[in-house]
Order: structure tokens, then sequence, then C-alpha cells
């Protein structure tokens, strides 16, 4: 596996230099660069990765939702939307806005930067200004990727942003991109996507930082046990099992909302 660089938390440049990538977040839709991002990186990761989807019913439709996956790779980004019939919007590391090339990219395709190793209250005034709307948040639960082989820890960011908003949480196992990084060697993993069942929190006007971790822990304790059952288990015996709990809750008359065309393909 090809070693990654060291972590860069710093970043020189001043708030105001992102403040018109936040604007545009803000105030538009991702557009074109999004469906022509996912046009492009769709093949690969169905060819090269073999990228599935498990239970993508857990992300709604429509309205304020957080996607709260770990993170190994930047291919990440696309593993968590390429399925879903709605847009993301997702907190990037600010250090990617490093031209005006990827500037447009980023802003056009619904990323917003977030100043890693300071409290950047921008970026959860960005997140929040997309929830107010109706759309859809990915924020990493980790804070970043993982620097080894296994899952990181969780990160209060993503505990903040449930608990200031009271919007609902999806927490999503991402299984097999940490291979990715091996690509140049030729070697393809297979990657799983699972989307667990929704995390509600009650709003918190000012949560503590004690609380936004706690919320965090809660969030990626399932990411965890999900990510966990497709290391061991892998994604087949994962989908038989999540196939015959539905079916048991079906037979003892549980309510339950049909599953869409992915539920547990």
């Amino acid at each position: 596996m090809d070693e990654l660089r060291p972590q860069n938390y710093t970043d020189p440049r001043p708030a105001e230099h992102f403040a018109p990538f936040h604007e545009r977040v803000r105030t538009h839709e991702p557009d074109w660069v999004y469906d022509t991002a996912r046009l492009i990186v769709t093949p690969p990761s169905l060819a090269l990765y073999r990228a599935w989807p498990i239970a993508t019913n857990n992300v709604p439709a429509a309205g304020p939702v957080i996607l709260a996956p770990n993170h190994f790779s930047n291919w990440d980004h696309f593993f968590a939307g390429i399925y879903l019939r709605r847009k993301i919007c997702f907190m990037a590391k600010s250090q990617l806005y490093a031209n005006p090339v990827a500037d447009f990219v980023f802003s056009h395709g619904g990323a917003f930067p977030i100043r890693r190793g300071e409290r950047d209250d921008e970026a959860f005034r960005t997140a929040h200004a997309i929830l107010d709307r109706g759309g859809c948040v990915l924020i990493y639960a980790e804070g970043g990727r993982s620097r080894t082989r296994g899952l990181g820890e969780p990160r209060p960011g993503v505990g903040r942003l449930a608990l200031e908003s009271g919007v609902p949480v999806v927490p999503v196992a991402i299984h097999g991109s940490i291979g990715v990084r091996s690509w140049r060697r030729l070697r393809f993993p297979k990657v799983t996507i699972q989307y667990g069942e929704q995390l509600s929190f009650a709003p918190v006007a000012d949560p503590t930082r004690e609380q936004q971790q706690r919320a965090a822990e809660q969030v990626f304790d399932r990411v965890r046990a999900m990510y966990v059952a497709l290391e061991e288990n892998g994604r087949r015996s994962v989908i038989r099992s999540l196939r015959a709990a539905a079916a048991g809750a079906a037979a003892a008359g549980a309510p339950s909302e049909a599953p869409s065309e992915r539920s547990y393909s």
C-alpha cells in the first residue's frame, strides 16, 4: 500500500481567501460540474473497484440530512455519492483549493472548504445553509483520512453539526477504499458502501465540545459496527443478513418502508 504524505493541518491563507467559495455553495446547488464528475468516475468505480451500495434507502430522497462516512481515500467522496439520486455537498480540506481550476471544480461541484486545525465557524455556517434549504451534507466522522490500515477515531465536527442542526445523521461505512492508494500497482480493491439507519439528536443551541464528541462517538459506533461486519463477513453475508432481517420484520408485521432498488443488492 502506498504511504500517505504527512498530514498538514495548517493553511496560511486568511479566512477571507475562502469567502467566495463559501458564498457560492451557500447560494447555489451543485451544477454541471457535479454531473460531469459523476459521469467520469462512475465507470471506473464499477469496472475497477466493483463499488456496490447497501441500503441506499436509508438516505432520504429529499430533506436535510447529514452523511457521516469513514475516510481512507480521496475517492470516498465519489463512492459515497454515485449511487444516490440526490446531490451531496461535502466539507473538503482547504489545502485542496490550490489553483483556479481546483477552486472552480470544488465550488461548482458542491464542496466547501474547512480550515483544519482551528475552529472554522464559516465552514459550519455553510453546512447549516445547505441543510436549511433541504440539502445533503457529507462530513467525515474522523475529520480526515485515516493514516493507518484501520479506522481512525471520531472527531467532534459531525457531532457539532448534528446537535446544532437537529438534522438526522446517516452513518456510512466505506469498506475497501483503503486499497485505492495502491492503484499505481494496478491493484484495485472491491469497495462496498453501506448506509446505516438514521440517527437523530435533539437540537442543542451551543453544544459543548464534550457533547459534540459524545454525539460523534454515537455516530461512529454505527460506522464501526458496519465496517467490522463487512471486514469480517464480506458484503454478500451482510446483504443476506439484512435481507433476512427485513423478511423477519415483514413476517412479524412490523411497519417498514419499501426498499429501494439497491437496498440490499
